[in-house]
């Protein structure tokens, strides 16, 4: 998800708090030698800006005192609330969940690692304080991610998944029967040895059709043999982060990576990937960026763009690039339609049924508002077919 957001918890109690967190940003020494009481320093990172300080340990206030805290709970017994704010300074957008504190919490190698509990969202993972993903609405986007290429293709059996270091978008790709071989390339075993604990979805890393291969996903993707997959889906962080710092996954987004995944494709092979939001604008300038270097570089034959509804992602939509390698693979007539259903038939039979993907999505997810049509295919944009 979106590395562009800062992160911020805000705590619940008022302006009290928020002085006092104020007061720690400014002089953490002092305030922590406050007469008013002894801070005590839990869980929850307290992130004024993203290129200003440095994130603190919150204090929690609690009947206007500072209070120490132990398991996630206030005196009493009472679970300890915390508020994940996300912020998109670039539109001046920002959206709250409540959550309890970490039931699981680790530095691996790369980031740190959050698990939080929801009362409405159920588990939260959290990396490097921004918000991945969550058990309640982890469905729409992972199924999308999954689903949308597998079946554009028309049987897919080898499946290459960079990044998805939370293994939900593997556990939905095994889904179909087809599938013989998925490699899975990530570069923090932190994080899936932390989902394969934490999340019902965990246990996909046990299937004997998976490879997990915990390294680079740009090297290995130049390293692949030509032609091997037919399916490769990209579930990477963002290539920049606010004011456009330029960020080490960059690379998955660049001319000569799409250029890779290209040719790592089997004929009719389907490549999808994370592709931002249409709500901010250098999210929209990227995903124009991007479809010119596939289309005119890495020369793929379609290059479409597909929106997801997801509600604990900023500004509550998403959106995939959904490049096919040939012209063809791309086109939904009614004939693949009817194979689209039958397929999606033989998963439900299965007992291994979806949530938010079904077949109709296959062709509406496409359907996008009229001013983002034209503005991402131009004047042609075929606002009646």
């Amino acid at each position: 998800m979106s590395s562009k957001m800062c992160r911020l918890f805000v705590l619940r109690e008022g302006a009290y708090a928020l002085f006092l967190c104020v007061l720690f940003l400014s002089n953490p020494v002092s305030a922590a030698s406050s007469p008013l009481s002894t801070a005590y320093l839990v869980s929850g990172n307290l992130t004024a800006s993203r290129n200003g300080c440095k994130p603190l340990q919150a204090p929690i206030l609690i009947n206007g005192i500072l209070n120490p805290l132990s398991n996630g709970t206030i005196d009493g017994g009472r679970p300890r609330n915390i508020q994940l704010t996300e912020k998109v300074s670039e539109i001046g957008f920002s959206q709250t969940i409540e959550v309890s504190a970490p039931i699981f919490e680790a530095r691996s190698e790369f980031q740190h690692i959050q698990i939080y509990r929801s009362s409405h969202f159920g588990k939260v993972l959290v990396l490097d304080d921004v918000l991945q993903i969550t058990e309640r609405d982890g469905d729409s986007y992972n199924e999308m991610m999954a689903h949308m290429p597998m079946m554009a293709h028309p049987a897919p059996k080898k499946v290459l998944i960079i990044g998805g270091g939370d293994g939900y978008v593997l556990s939905e790709v095994l889904k179909h029967p087809s599938v013989e071989h998925v490699d899975h390339v990530d570069l923090d075993e932190g994080v899936i040895k932390a989902c394969e604990k934490y999340f019902s979805w965990g246990s996909a890393w046990a299937d004997p059709r998976v490879k997990l291969r915990i390294e680079d996903g740009a090297l290995f993707v130049r390293n692949a043999p030509k032609g091997f997959y037919d399916v490769i889906v990209q579930d990477s962080s963002d290539p920049y982060g606010d004011d456009n710092e330029i960020l080490p996954s960059s690379v998955l987004y660049s001319s000569e990576h799409f250029s890779h995944l290209y040719d790592a494709l089997s004929e009719n092979g389907v490549l999808n990937f994370q592709a931002e939001s249409l709500a901010i604008p250098s999210d929209v300038n990227g995903i124009l960026d991007w479809r010119d270097l596939l289309l005119n570089e890495a020369k793929f034959g379609d290059v479409r763009y597909g929106t997801v509804s997801i509600p604990t992602y900023p500004t509550g939509q998403i959106g995939f690039l959904l490049c096919s390698k040939n012209k063809e693979t791309a086109l939904m007539n009614e004939e693949k339609m009817a194979i689209v259903r039958e397929r999606f038939l033989e998963i439900v039979k299965s007992g291994k049924t979806t949530t938010y993907y079904h077949p109709r999505l296959q062709k509406s997810s496409f359907d996008i508002p009229l001013a983002f049509g034209k503005k991402i295919y131009g004047e042609s944009f075929d606002f009646f077919d």
